[in-house]
């Protein structure tokens, strides 16, 4: 196998990368959610290194977990508890054992969006 997994955060209420957030992976297989993996974004919004290496790369059902509320509250955009975003799941499937996944996160207090990258 030769795919790997990565993401990167931007910022889109401040048109900045989110540095600082907390991004934690897990598997899903039935009803069971294994942590494999936490990063922190660097001053770019990425993870310093492939959140699913090649060498752990397998087909399946995933969930990246985005502390958003905890980088809203660090950077001053949270306002009043409880938060409209405190954590971020999303999930998705790999299905290309050999490609290179790409979830992205476009993030704000009331809203965010994902899409498959590259």
């Amino acid at each position: 196998m030769t795919g790997f997994l990565t993401t990167h955060v931007l910022d889109t209420a401040r048109g900045l990368p989110a540095a600082g957030l907390k991004v934690t992976l897990y598997r899903l297989t039935g009803n069971t959610r294994e942590e494999l993996a936490q990063y922190v974004t660097n001053a770019d919004g990425r993870t310093d290194a492939p959140i699913l290496p090649q060498d752990k790369f397998a087909t399946g059902k995933y969930e990246l977990l985005f502390a958003a509320g905890d980088y809203l509250r660090a950077t001053g955009q949270a306002g009043v508890d409880p938060l409209f975003l405190d954590e971020v799941p999303i999930r998705f499937g790999i299905n290309d054992p050999d490609s290179h996944y790409h979830v992205p996160l476009l993030l704000s207090p009331f809203g965010f969006s994902t899409y498959r990258g590259s």
